[in-house]
Protein backbone atom coordinates (compact mmCIF):
# COMPACT_ATOMS: atom_id res chain seq x y z
CA UNK A 1 0.00 0.00 0.00
CA UNK A 2 1.88 3.55 -0.86
CA UNK A 3 0.27 6.54 1.18
CA UNK A 4 1.44 9.67 -0.38
CA UNK A 5 0.28 13.71 -0.78
CA UNK A 6 0.16 14.29 -4.08
CA UNK A 7 1.13 17.93 -5.47
CA UNK A 8 -0.22 18.17 -8.89
CA UNK A 9 -0.86 20.86 -11.61
CA UNK A 10 -3.37 20.51 -14.33
CA UNK A 11 -3.52 22.38 -17.64
CA UNK A 12 -5.53 22.13 -20.67
CA UNK A 13 -3.93 21.38 -24.28
CA UNK A 14 -5.61 22.04 -27.70
CA UNK A 15 -4.19 18.36 -28.39
CA UNK A 16 -1.27 16.02 -28.09
CA UNK A 17 1.57 17.55 -29.45
CA UNK A 18 3.60 16.00 -32.83
CA UNK A 19 6.22 15.42 -30.60
CA UNK A 20 4.53 12.76 -28.95
CA UNK A 21 1.85 11.34 -31.26
CA UNK A 22 4.40 8.27 -31.23
CA UNK A 23 5.27 7.77 -27.64
CA UNK A 24 4.33 4.70 -25.91
CA UNK A 25 0.59 5.03 -25.03
CA UNK A 26 -1.38 3.52 -21.74
CA UNK A 27 -4.97 3.07 -22.27
CA UNK A 28 -6.41 3.73 -18.83
CA UNK A 29 -9.98 2.96 -17.85
CA UNK A 30 -10.91 4.89 -14.60
CA UNK A 31 -14.46 4.64 -12.70
CA UNK A 32 -15.85 6.23 -9.58
CA UNK A 33 -17.54 3.98 -6.51
CA UNK A 34 -18.10 6.97 -4.21
CA UNK A 35 -17.94 10.58 -4.23
CA UNK A 36 -18.69 11.84 -1.65
CA UNK A 37 -17.59 16.17 -0.63
CA UNK A 38 -13.32 16.26 -1.18
CA UNK A 39 -13.35 12.33 -0.69
CA UNK A 40 -13.26 9.98 -3.91
CA UNK A 41 -13.39 6.29 -4.14
CA UNK A 42 -11.82 5.26 -7.52
CA UNK A 43 -10.86 2.15 -9.64
CA UNK A 44 -8.53 2.29 -12.15
CA UNK A 45 -7.56 -0.40 -14.48
CA UNK A 46 -4.47 -0.41 -16.96
CA UNK A 47 -2.90 -3.37 -18.84
CA UNK A 48 -0.28 -3.36 -16.22
CA UNK A 49 -2.28 -3.08 -12.79
CA UNK A 50 -5.37 -2.37 -11.11
CA UNK A 51 -5.39 0.09 -8.03
CA UNK A 52 -8.46 1.27 -5.77
CA UNK A 53 -7.36 4.67 -5.10
CA UNK A 54 -8.59 7.46 -2.15
CA UNK A 55 -7.93 10.46 -2.35
CA UNK A 56 -9.13 13.59 0.29
CA UNK A 57 -8.81 17.22 -0.55
CA UNK A 58 -9.14 19.50 -4.16
CA UNK A 59 -6.60 21.41 -6.14
CA UNK A 60 -3.05 21.22 -6.17
CA UNK A 61 -2.20 18.96 -2.50
CA UNK A 62 -4.33 16.16 -1.51
CA UNK A 63 -3.69 13.14 0.28
CA UNK A 64 -4.20 9.81 -1.29
CA UNK A 65 -3.93 6.11 -0.61
CA UNK A 66 -3.63 3.27 -3.19
CA UNK A 67 -4.35 -0.81 -2.73
CA UNK A 68 -3.52 -2.69 -5.33
CA UNK A 69 -6.67 -5.13 -6.73
CA UNK A 70 -6.45 -8.36 -8.22
CA UNK A 71 -8.33 -9.07 -11.48
CA UNK A 72 -11.48 -10.48 -9.94
CA UNK A 73 -11.59 -7.54 -7.22
CA UNK A 74 -10.83 -4.74 -10.54
CA UNK A 75 -13.58 -6.65 -12.62
CA UNK A 76 -16.11 -6.53 -9.57
CA UNK A 77 -15.64 -3.27 -8.73
CA UNK A 78 -15.78 -1.75 -12.10
CA UNK A 79 -18.97 -3.15 -12.21
CA UNK A 80 -19.99 -0.77 -9.74
CA UNK A 81 -18.80 2.26 -11.40
CA UNK A 82 -21.35 2.68 -14.23
CA UNK A 83 -22.18 5.96 -15.36
CA UNK A 84 -19.29 7.48 -13.34
CA UNK A 85 -16.36 6.13 -15.70
CA UNK A 86 -13.44 8.09 -17.48
CA UNK A 87 -10.85 6.52 -20.62
CA UNK A 88 -8.16 7.91 -21.71
CA UNK A 89 -4.69 7.10 -23.23
CA UNK A 90 -1.70 8.49 -21.34
CA UNK A 91 1.52 9.30 -22.96
CA UNK A 92 4.95 10.10 -20.73
CA UNK A 93 7.47 13.50 -21.60
CA UNK A 94 10.06 15.18 -19.80
CA UNK A 95 9.09 19.07 -19.26
CA UNK A 96 12.37 20.35 -17.16
CA UNK A 97 12.90 18.52 -14.56
CA UNK A 98 9.33 17.48 -14.35
CA UNK A 99 7.16 14.27 -15.79
CA UNK A 100 4.38 15.45 -17.60
CA UNK A 101 1.51 13.14 -17.87
CA UNK A 102 -0.65 13.92 -21.18
CA UNK A 103 -3.75 12.50 -20.98
CA UNK A 104 -6.11 12.12 -24.41
CA UNK A 105 -9.82 11.32 -23.48
CA UNK A 106 -12.17 8.56 -25.40
CA UNK A 107 -15.74 8.18 -25.43
CA UNK A 108 -17.76 11.30 -24.34
CA UNK A 109 -15.33 13.21 -24.30
CA UNK A 110 -13.77 12.80 -26.78
CA UNK A 111 -11.00 15.69 -27.73
CA UNK A 112 -10.02 16.88 -24.45
CA UNK A 113 -6.38 16.41 -24.12
CA UNK A 114 -4.98 17.78 -20.65
CA UNK A 115 -1.40 17.59 -19.14
CA UNK A 116 -1.08 16.49 -15.38
CA UNK A 117 2.51 17.64 -13.54
CA UNK A 118 3.52 15.68 -10.37
CA UNK A 119 5.90 17.65 -8.05
CA UNK A 120 8.45 16.58 -5.17
CA UNK A 121 7.05 19.54 -2.87
CA UNK A 122 5.04 22.89 -3.35
CA UNK A 123 8.27 24.74 -4.15
CA UNK A 124 8.62 23.00 -7.49
CA UNK A 125 5.07 23.46 -8.03
CA UNK A 126 5.28 26.66 -7.78
CA UNK A 127 8.31 28.07 -9.82
CA UNK A 128 7.27 25.68 -12.33
CA UNK A 129 7.41 27.35 -16.16
CA UNK A 130 4.61 25.42 -18.15
CA UNK A 131 5.56 25.33 -21.43
CA UNK A 132 4.14 27.54 -24.52
CA UNK A 133 2.18 24.41 -25.63
CA UNK A 134 0.09 24.04 -22.07
CA UNK A 135 -2.88 26.25 -23.21
CA UNK A 136 -4.34 27.39 -19.66
CA UNK A 137 -4.14 26.39 -16.34
CA UNK A 138 -6.96 23.89 -14.78
CA UNK A 139 -5.41 23.07 -11.26
CA UNK A 140 -8.49 24.59 -9.59
CA UNK A 141 -10.98 23.99 -11.75
CA UNK A 142 -12.65 21.28 -10.36
CA UNK A 143 -14.75 20.86 -13.21
CA UNK A 144 -12.03 19.66 -15.02
CA UNK A 145 -11.44 16.91 -12.17
CA UNK A 146 -11.25 13.48 -13.06
CA UNK A 147 -14.38 12.90 -10.66
CA UNK A 148 -16.30 15.44 -12.51
CA UNK A 149 -15.56 14.39 -15.97
CA UNK A 150 -16.41 11.07 -15.19
CA UNK A 151 -20.11 12.16 -13.65
CA UNK A 152 -20.75 15.61 -15.39
CA UNK A 153 -19.13 15.35 -18.69
CA UNK A 154 -17.29 18.07 -21.05
CA UNK A 155 -17.10 21.68 -19.41
CA UNK A 156 -18.94 23.85 -21.86
CA UNK A 157 -16.12 26.53 -22.08
CA UNK A 158 -13.38 23.94 -22.97
CA UNK A 159 -12.53 26.15 -25.89
CA UNK A 160 -11.82 29.57 -23.77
Amino acid sequence: MASDIEIERKFLLRSVPATMRYARREPIRQGYLALDGDTEVRVRITPKAAVLTIKAGRGAVRTEEELTLDKRQADALWELTEGRRVQKTRRRVRVGDAEVEVDEYGGALDGLVVAEVEFADEAASRSFEPPAWFVRELTDDARYSNRSLASDGMPDDRDA
